[in-house]
């Protein structure tokens, strides 16, 4: 039985992205998965309540951050699947066909990977288990990351919450006559859908007191 025949391509693909994942964190491209956190917050409160919240909890989601839950799933997938494989080769004298040994794996990796997550989010860093929602930016302070805001144009903004994790976000003037500059600090003091609306800090601080 060989790693890469046919039988066990799904396993194979399945470590590969797992690979190519954790190569992409290692080299330091981790700015490609700051959004992975707006995206687990949302994600969370869509899934809070209801038959959603029963099924992530019951997978292990929100334990961990969801990029480090499907590292985990993605290695224990591959894992029972070859053992599978090697195990139906041994005892039937061929494997399974790729598909049946993929659902099999699958029922398998579901309730592993809930168990398996459990202790890792337990000594993990608090910093790196906690997801925020996008409303908890409100109050706090950014700097423009690439072009000028103006009402109606907004501009990328980094925002980090109170865990340090970084945001990318949209962000308008909150006046109309402002403008606010690449480089620039901003303060957000609403958030309408996706786009954030800021007092760019400098005009704050030009304010009379009182």
């Amino acid at each position: 039985m060989t790693w890469i025949a046919d039988y066990n391509l799904p396993f194979t693909a399945a470590l590969g992205l797992m690979l190519f994942m954790a190569v992409l964190q290692i080299v330091g491209i981790g700015d490609l998965f700051d959004a992975d956190v707006d995206v687990e917050a949302d994600f969370d409160a869509a899934t809070s309540a209801g038959l959603g919240g029963a099924v992530t909890t019951l997978l292990g989601i929100g334990k961990v951050p969801f990029f480090v839950w499907l590292v985990v799933f993605l290695f224990l997938f591959a894992g029972i699947g070859y053992g599978i494989q090697g195990l139906a080769d041994s005892l039937l004298g061929a494997p399974f066909d790729a598909l049946v040994a993929a659902v099999l794996a699958l029922i398998g990796t579901v309730p592993v990977t809930s168990v398996m997550v459990r202790p890792l989010g337990a000594i993990m860093p608090k910093d790196e288990t906690s997801a925020v929602g996008l409303d908890s930016l409100v109050g706090r302070r950014g700097v423009i990351a690439t072009g000028r805001a103006t009402r109606g144009s907004p501009a990328r903004a980094k925002v980090r919450d109170r865990h340090g994790h970084a945001h990318h976000v949209m962000v308008e003037p909150h006046e109309d006559s402002s403008e606010i500059h690449e480089g620039d600090e901003v303060l957000l003091v609403r958030r309408e859908g996706q786009t954030f609306y800021g007092n760019p800090v400098s005009e704050r601080r030009l304010s009379p007191a009182g």
